[in-house]
């Protein structure tokens, strides 16, 4: 009975607690809290505006400075833009404009500008411009502008700029612009411009420009203008510029290649293009100029600068007729 009645107070307890915060910090316009022993610091219950250590609050509305542990049950009012709160923040879903030390939410914590230091949210984690620091959420985790340090998302995380650092997300990760460091995606990892760093994507990695680093795809790799370094992809890897050592369990294909290229099926060079390097592949076809040796049972090639195609069936369409075709071995005659 006496642990049933423990309980019960406990109970009790919490309920008059949450109706305290409610009272005191629910209505917006008004600045209720109670405050011990001054009005800027100590103890402090509802919604002060300026404060130094521990405070609870049910709702937070035109708040402009918490330094110390923040505790709210409820998000912001759309009014708490401007608040500065630095220390810990707990709650559903704390938030407030600029914050920075320790945000934890169980849903998420949510800065409408800036988040940094530890961020934690069970759901996700969120800022309207910059995250920075070690930035946890258990779905997602996102920024406006800018995400650098440990980032990590249970299904995906991604800025609207640029992601620096550690970054993995259990579906994918993206960055609108730059992304650059260790990118893991469960599915993939992109950039709208530049990857840069060691890329893994379960299905596919991808930059709108220049993909460059150690880049490792279940299937393929590709970039709109540049895929340079060491590139291995279950099926394809390709970008109008390639500079490196590029393995497609597939094919590799681009028009302009520099460097050492492995396929099971083919390695493909765009019209007026090169192929400068080592290339092995089944079937080797360079709608341009080779320069270096061509290995496979089929080399196909309009120009051979200088170097050698070895295969079944080795083609030059730029050698003097009845040496355009050879067996086992073909050069610039």
């Amino acid at each position: 009975m006496k642990r049933i009645d423990a309980f019960r107070d406990g109970r009790k307890a919490v309920l008059g607690f949450v109706l305290a915060l409610a009272v005191f910090g629910s209505q917006a316009g008004l600045a209720q809290s109670l405050d011990i022993p001054s009005k800027k610091w100590g103890l402090s219950f509802g919604n002060s505006k300026e404060f130094t250590g521990l405070r609870f609050n049910f709702r937070d509305s035109r708040v402009r400075r918490i330094v110390g542990v923040n505790a709210t049950l409820w998000q912001p009012r759309k009014d708490n833009k401007d608040a500065v709160i630095k220390g810990v923040s707990l709650g559903l879903i704390p938030g407030g404009g600029e914050m920075t030390g320790v945000q934890i939410g169980i849903l998420g914590p949510a800065a409408e500008r800036t988040m940094t230091g530890l961020n934690i949210g069970l759901v996700g984690a969120g800022s309207g411009e910059d995250m920075t620091g070690i930035n946890i959420g258990g779905l997602g985790a996102g920024a406006g502008e800018d995400m650098a340090g440990l980032n990590l998302g249970g299904l995906g995380l991604g800025a609207g700029k640029n992601v620096a650092g550690v970054t993995i997300g259990g579906l994918g990760a993206g960055a609108g612009d730059k992304m650059t460091g260790l990118n893991i995606g469960g599915l993939g990892v992109g950039a709208g411009e530049v990857l840069t760093g060691l890329n893994i994507g379960g299905l596919g990695v991808g930059a709108g420009e220049v993909l460059r680093g150690i880049t490792v795809a279940g299937i393929g790799a590709g970039a709109g203008k540049k895929l340079l370094g060491l590139t291995i992809c279950g099926i394809a890897a390709g970008a109008p510029e390639v500079r490196g050592v590029t393995i497609g369990g597939f094919g590799v294909g681009g028009k302009d290649l520099t460097g050492a290229f492995l396929a099971g099926g083919m390695i493909r060079v765009e019209k007026n293009g090169r192929l400068s390097g080592l290339a092995v592949s089944s079937v080797n076809y360079f709608k341009g100029t080779l320069n270096g040796l061509a290995i496979g049972i089929v080399n196909y090639a309009w120009n051979l600068e200088k170097g050698f195609q070895i295969g079944l069936v080795n083609i030059v369409r730029s050698n003097p007729k009845g040496l355009r075709v050879l067996p086992v071995f073909n050069t610039r005659f």
